[in-house]
């Protein structure tokens, strides 16, 4: 029995040991779904383990493929888990990013990019539709043909650095933010096939009157045609999936805001800010003001704007730094300066992303 009984204390012991080191390495033994952001940011992406199936992409997909057949298309892409939205080129399918396969990468992508692309179902269904585009191109060899030249243009245009859009223009259709479609002959075709994909567009009513129309009915003729058609190529390549992404969460996180904060610093802020606020004095600090107000801001200036909200926040964060040095203070009601504040950093933000942003290499 003290023998029967001395086992018993030293397995008690060896328990307790166990749980401690548990305590002080719980990140090691809890699922990655529990570690909070700071744990989690440390976890490079390919440990996590993630596919689409049992995702709430995979519904999504489904709603594609349905919309595909209703379409008349034979054509289905392949996807794939990976860094971000991209079709490669001469693949038939195309990468979904990671955060999208999980509501808890979904929440971090928001705290560290205070948003998340193709985060709803709408936005995740324009962004599927318009990469089905791309990948529908590169099964077709569609760009090669003189008829989609006569359309959208020569698709061996060199991408641009940066564009300046016409907000105006009816030339192009709207499916996508920052009036993409007119960035390049390439994403003006995905942009009409997504428009042309979409059940709920109702195309030919909403563009009625556009020159546009004549890309959708066009393109509309010609997939009429090709819909029913075994795609000439078919691939199952991968570029970059996240079983072979072995940088961590952090690592990521920090060379995407590297690329929305962009490799030029924002213009010089002084004399804009100066004819907003003045100089000095008892008023309230424009610098705090901009703080309190950050929210309303950045919420009004990325819904009008379309921009990218990280890239609106950079601008703001840059602003209200000017204004501390400057040591502004507010010169107006507030309400109207608020407007006014809402004016200046669209205008600011759109002069920062189209002065160069990478957001529209592809």
């Amino acid at each position: 029995m003290a023998r029967r009984s001395g086992n018993k204390r030293h397995a008690l012991a060896v328990a307790r040991s166990a749980k401690a080191r548990a305590s002080r390495h719980g990140s090691r033994s809890r699922h990655w779904t529990e570690l909070s952001d700071r744990e989690l940011l440390a976890r490079p992406i390919a440990s996590l383990d993630l596919s689409i199936a049992g995702s709430p992409l995979e519904a999504r997909l489904a709603e594609l493929e349905h919309e595909l057949e209703a379409r008349g298309l034979r054509f289905r892409p392949y996807t794939w888990l990976s860094s971000d939205w991209f079709t490669p080129d001469g693949l038939t399918g195309f990468a979904i990013p990671f955060f999208l396969a999980h509501p808890r990468l979904m929440r971090l992508e928001r705290n560290q990019m205070l948003e998340v692309e193709g985060g709803t179902q709408a936005w995740c269904m324009q962004l599927l539709r318009h990469e089905t585009a791309h990948a529908f191109d590169n099964a077709y060899g569609l760009h090669r043909k003189k008829r989609w030249r006569d359309l959208f243009g020569r698709f061996t245009t060199p991408y641009r650095q940066a564009y300046t859009p016409d907000p105006e223009s009816r030339d192009f259709v709207h499916n996508l933010d920052y009036w993409y479609s007119q960035s390049h002959p390439a994403e003006d075709y995905a942009e009409t096939f997504a428009v042309w994909l979409d059940p709920s567009s109702r195309w030919r009513r909403r563009y009625a009157t556009w020159p546009a129309l004549r890309k959708l009915e066009g393109l509309d003729a010609w997939l009429a045609e090709l819909g029913p058609k075994a795609p000439p190529r078919r691939t199952r390549r991968r570029i970059e999936p996240t079983e072979e992404l072995e940088l961590t969460l952090g690592e990521y996180y920090r060379a995407k805001r590297a690329i929305y904060a962009g490799d030029e610093p924002v213009p010089d802020l002084s004399p804009r800010l100066e004819e907003l606020f003045r100089c000095g004095g008892r008023r309230a600090s424009a610098a705090t003001f901009l703080r309190k107000n950050r929210r309303r801001l950045l919420n009004a200036v990325a819904r009008a704007t379309g921009q990218h909200r990280y890239l609106v926040d950079h601008v703001l964060r840059e602003m209200i730094l000017r204004c501390k040095q400057l040591d502004l203070r507010l010169s107006g009601p507030e309400d109207v300066t608020l407007t006014d504040a809402a004016a200046l950093l669209s205008s600011l933000t759109m002069r920062f992303l189209y002065g160069g942003h990478p957001r529209y290499h592809r």
